[in-house]
């Protein structure tokens, strides 16, 4: 089974000054709500360690595989709760240019796997808004600096 969300926001400010932003890892502890990396993000095809939090206060520390790495288009990473198959998660930040000082940011996630049909309403509700959380706080990151 699958189950899809995917947020967008538009954001004043070039793609290249978000996706800066976006790969400051170290400083997402001072904007970020919801996400904190607490590895070094890697290259493709490695893996790192991030503590997810939704708004409901649910915390999980996870360790997505870097499936892509564009640079001022795309990040996507696919993570797993403890085996394949059980709850498993394909994530990503896409920046569409609209014009030089305008960007659509699109975030998103597809989750597959047994345990779906029983945590729909977390997907639906917490996860949605927590994305939508981020996304606000990385519009007033960008807007502001």
């Amino acid at each position: 089974m699958k189950r899809a969300i995917t947020t967008r926001i538009i954001i004043n400010n070039s793609v290249e000054s978000i996706w800066q932003i976006l790969m400051d890892y170290d400083s997402y502890s001072e904007w970020s709500p919801t996400i904190k990396p607490l590895s070094v993000f890697p290259e493709v095809g490695n893996n790192v360690k991030v503590l997810l939090t939704q708004p409901n206060g649910f915390q999980i520390t996870m360790n997505p595989k870097i499936l892509r790495k564009e640079s001022n288009t795309e990040l996507r990473w696919k993570g797993k709760l403890f085996v394949k198959g059980l709850f498993d998660g394909e994530h990503y930040f896409i920046l569409n240019r609209i014009d030089a000082n305008t960007t659509e940011f699109i975030q998103g996630e597809v989750f597959s796997g047994l345990l779906i049909p029983f945590l729909k309403r977390m997907i639906d509700k917490d996860t949605l808004a927590g994305f939508e959380m981020f996304n606000q706080a990385l519009k007033i990151r960008c807007e502001n600096t």
